[in-house]
């Protein structure tokens, strides 16, 4: 019976909820607020993103409200509110309400609780300073109340995250260190510290806030309204949330898209360059997909609607990175793990400090537990655990903006520890698209030969076919009307075109009709050496063209492969096809073939690469899943699709190989950035550690030290934020 319960409480269904936290604004606001709800019955998959402010997670409602979450949390001094879904907002007025609200809820930081308290403070400071000029024998009393103020603040914020399970926060630490400058008498030093670390969270929070504006303004590329068309032809504006998939929008010249889409009449050039970074406008015509936020440059294009607000790229991007955002680094994980066990032991030290030397030695106890209070605020590890995801956020960021979305910042680190990277041939190394190259002309011209291979193809879904029918409308030949078509698989197709049999087939079947002439043979085996796959067009029996068709290699895949040859990194092609398409394509590309391969081959080779050194995998997405999972890191190739937004470990918006590089280039900048950063936050410390120990400095240079360090290293990471992709750029 017990069991049963058991089971049947398991299997209550627990509600997934996100929060928006205002205040939060670096890692050790995420932990203590991840400790606090994870100390609440009932809640399950906590993941807190200081990035973007966001609190999600799973809350059995049965066990306990979710009200007593949100409690939890705004006794540690945030402000929470839901997060709402996107909502239609109808007419004018709403529009403008939302608008209101919106602002409201991004008031500027000068406005904010952090900012008005570092006035109070500073106001109370100075007074206190007047004071003591003025009065020298009120020095103590003077600077008390900017003291008692920020004590007051910090030490309510301390308690709770204490009751949360979180006793060794920075606001403990502050609140002992200014409670014992009070006792010993340092009260004006006790008002300057609680001052800087009031203006040090001040501008972690300005820092956070700039680089959560890079994802906000990637968000904000969608226009709020649209030209839906009505059945009367009409287009009336309304907002853009409104629309839903199979509406049909107008896009002007000049006008940004509002939806994803594909495009049903019209043509023009769309400029992509927001949402992939993509720098060269696209040219659109009927049945290209556009993406929302991008910018239609010429003509007026109909576009029908395939996704909705929620679910359009811009909304996937953005998700995407905040979901990356919430997956934290190894290095991160490791400086957090690290951080647990090193507060105690620091806090510690500092009382070891502060009291030995009075017990052992005799010595002065004022000026020891003064020196045991600065070495506390020396030993806060703020400016080290957010060296790390600092980083990582700007790194996520500024790929975003080139098209190059990477899910997390595991993934990040990785990419650039590769030494080798795997790509898959067809849509990746090439376009994906066979085109005619070659036609060679055995009888009649080129148009004759082309039109009756179009003719006898028309209908056709095979890759072969359906180049000549391009090659054909391209050049302006008429399709002719064809009867009794057939396919003889693996062969060729038959058809009869004006009265007779025409055949467009293998050389190995046209020469069981009839023998090709030398030349013909000649040029067979030299298109085939050169990668081409060839078709012998025959009419009743009679050898009459050749036509050589290739998956052409991308424009850049070459300039790619240079690109990482040049970083120290080897470049392999492994594909199904055959040796002889294979050795071509690598060979004009300059990287190493691996041919013929079947899928457990390309595990296999993955393998043996992974064996020597982490090895990426690129791929389409699809049939190259398996290989993807294997590799060190995955990177989908992909123009927006489902495939590229969501399968493997990145992906790579504008399927051009050169990013291949770009991205491995980014990750070793953020990995540099990172090792810069742990540098200053151990750097600094330990030449404060020092000289805190042997009196050098005391509590305001302590509390400087620490939010000096904090700030560089956000400083720093928000360096990546400009971050420039030297080599590639020209090429993209």
């Amino acid at each position: 019976m017990a069991d049963g319960g058991l089971a049947e409480a398991g299997e209550r269904p627990r509600a997934a909820l996100r929060y928006r936290v205002e205040g939060m604004d670096c890692p050790s606001c995420a932990g203590k607020i991840e400790t606090a709800v994870g100390r609440v019955e009932g809640t399950e998959d906590i993941r807190v993103n200081y990035g973007t402010q966001v609190l999600a997670f799973r809350l059995d409602e049965a066990a306990t409200p979710r009200a007593a979450v949100e409690e939890r949390v705004r006794n540690l001094g945030y402000g929470i509110a839901p997060v709402e879904a996107p909502r239609v907002v109808p007419g004018e007025a709403g529009m403008a309400a939302e608008d209101q609200k919106r602002g409201s809820a991004r008031r500027p930081w000068w406005r904010g609780t952090k900012a008005r308290l570092a006035a109070a403070i500073g106001a109370l400071a100075a007074a206190g300073f007047a004071t003591s000029l003025a009065a020298p024998s009120l020095d103590h009393w003077a600077y008390l109340p900017a003291a008692l103020l920020g004590l007051a603040f910090f030490s309510r914020k301390a308690v709770a995250a204490a009751r949360a399970g979180s006793p060794f926060s920075i606001e403990m630490l502050m609140s002992i260190a200014t409670v014992g400058a009070i006792l010993i008498g340092a009260t004006s030093e006790a008002a300057v510290v609680v001052l800087l670390f009031t203006v040090g969270e001040l501008l972690e929070g300005v820092a956070a806030g700039r680089a959560r504006a890079g994802i906000e303004a990637l968000g904000a590329l969608v226009p709020r309204t649209a030209l839906r068309v009505g059945g009367d032809g009409t287009a009336r504006e309304v907002p853009a949330a409104s629309l839903e998939v199979g509406d049909l929008v107008l896009v002007r010249p000049g006008d940004r898209v509002s939806a994803d889409g594909e495009v049903v009449e019209g043509a023009s050039e769309v400029d992509e360059s927001p949402v992939t970074g993509e720098s060269v406008p696209v040219p659109k015509a009927e049945g290209a997909p556009v993406f929302a936020g991008s910018v239609n440059a010429s003509g007026a294009l109909q576009v029908r609607v395939s996704r909705p607000a929620s679910d359009n790229t811009i909304a996937r991007i953005v998700r995407l990175v905040e979901e990356a955002q919430e997956a934290k680094a190894p290095t991160a994980r490791f400086i957090e793990r690290f951080s647990a066990v090193y507060t105690p032991i620091a806090v510690a030290a500092a009382a070891l400090v502060a009291v030995a030397p009075p017990l052992l030695l005799g010595a002065d106890w004022g000026t020891w537990v003064y020196r045991g209070l600065a070495l506390l605020l020396v030993a806060c590890p703020c400016a080290l655990v957010l060296s790390t995801p600092a980083a990582i956020a700007s790194g996520l960021a500024v790929g975003a903006r080139r098209g190059l979305l990477v899910k997390g910042g595991g993934a990040l680190e990785a990419i650039g520890r590769v030494r080798a990277v795997a790509f898959d041939k067809t849509g990746t190394l090439t376009e994906g698209r066979p085109r005619v190259t070659d036609v060679l002309v055995l009888s009649g011209s080129e148009r004759t030969v082309l039109g009756l291979a179009a003719a006898a193809e028309n209908g056709s879904s095979h890759p072969l076919g359906r180049a000549i029918l391009e090659r054909a409308e391209a050049d302006g030949i008429p399709l002719r009307p064809a009867k009794d078509a057939r396919a003889i698989p693996g062969k060729a197709v038959e058809a009869v075109v004006t009265g007779k049999r025409v055949t467009v087939g293998s050389p190995s079947h046209a020469a069981d009709q009839a023998a090709l002439p030398g030349d013909a043979e000649r040029a067979v085996a030299g298109w085939e050496d050169q990668g081409k796959t060839v078709v012998v067009v025959s009419v009743d029996g009679a050898p009459t063209g050749l036509v050589a068709v290739r998956d052409e290699p991308r424009a850049d895949a070459a300039a790619g492969i240079r690109a990482l040859g040049a970083m120290g990194v080897r470049s392999v092609m492994l594909t199904g096809d055959n040796p002889r398409t294979g050795r071509a394509i690598a060979g004009a590309l300059g990287l190493d073939v691996k041919a013929g391969l079947l899928p457990a081959d390309k595990l296999r080779e993955i393998g043996a690469l992974k064996e020597k050194a982490p090895v990426a995998m690129v791929g389409d997405g699809i049939n190259d899943a398996p290989a993807l999972a294997a590799a060190s890191v995955g990177v989908a190739m992909g123009g927006g699709t489902d495939v590229a937004l969501e399968t493997a470990d990145a992906a790579l918006l504008n399927g051009r190989v050169l990013d291949v590089a770009a991205l491995v280039g980014l990750s070793r900048a953020t990995l540099a950035n990172i090792h810069q950063n742990v540098a200053i936050a151990l750097g600094l410390k330990a030449v404060f550690l020092v000289t805190t120990v042997v009196g050098v400095t005391g509590l305001w240079p302590a509390v400087l030290a620490d939010t000096g360090a904090t700030v560089l290293v956000t400083l720093n990471a928000l360096r990546l934020l400009g971050y420039r992709f030297k080599g590639v750029a020209a090429h993209g």
